[in-house]
């Protein structure tokens, strides 16, 4: 199955959240299998975008767009390339369903770095090879305002691991998806892949300063819900 949709529609961030929350309440599909789906198609994308490349650092944050990025760094080593990840902040403050797939990379025995610290992150993202592709997991849709520490400074250390091939998830780290203005810091893209749809402020703002190619995953979520979540409508 093509892990890319094409669809000509735009979502605000409230729209993706009532689609989130009408696949699980309405249509019973796991946030844990959202999430899988999201993963496993974003990984594909970025294999067969990058295949000559074949090494990458995913690096995530603690909530879902994290968790995305866990998935990620698995189904890519899987099918053969060499992963690191770094986890940027507390892994006890992880949303579940990240902690889930966290569990699972440990089992898995991957390299990884978990740190606070943005010259420690900027070290490791150094020690990988030139050219590798670097993974942001970091801030998803629900980003909005400030960018707050940690974070910044693992924006910064992705920053300056130029020229890497850098790739955003959902959407750059930093990038308002409703506006389409950057926060306090913003990860500069080569490619951003993003779920369900686009988001309003793809076309707005600053956004295309930042967000690189933009290709659309598929989650796994019944189609019928997008029109639902467009009206506003949750009847169960």
């Amino acid at each position: 199955m093509n892990p890319d949709r094409v669809t000509p529609l735009r979502l605000t961030r409230d729209q993706v959240r009532r689609v989130d929350r009408l696949a699980i309440v309405k249509y019973h599909v796991s946030g844990l299998v959202l999430m899988e789906n999201a993963g496993r198609n974003a990984a594909h994308i970025i294999h067969r975008e990058c295949a000559v490349v074949r090494t990458a650092t995913v690096v995530c944050g603690v909530g879902n767009n994290g968790g995305d990025g866990l998935v990620i760094a698995r189904h890519l080593h899987n099918v053969g390339w060499k992963v690191r990840v770094i986890v940027v902040g507390d892994p006890s403050r992880m949303t579940p369903d990240t902690a889930a797939n966290y569990k699972i990379l440990g089992a898995m025995n991957l390299p990884q770095c978990v740190t606070t610290d943005w010259m420690e992150c900027h070290a490791f993202l150094s020690s990988g090879p030139e050219g590798e592709v670097v993974v942001d997991a970091l801030l998803g849709t629900g980003f909005s305002g400030a960018v707050r520490p940690p974070i910044d400074g693992a924006i910064r250390a992705i920053l300056m691991t130029r020229p890497r091939t850098v790739v955003s998830i959902d959407v750059p780290s930093g990038l308002d998806a409703d506006t389409g203005f950057r926060g306090s810091a913003i990860v500069k893209a080569d490619f951003t892949i993003t779920f369900v749809a686009e988001k309003v402020g793809f076309d707005s703002g600053e956004a295309q300063l930042f967000l690189g190619r933009v290709f659309v995953a598929d989650i796994g979520a019944p189609v019928e819900l997008i029109e639902e979540a467009l009206s506003g409508t949750e009847s169960a």
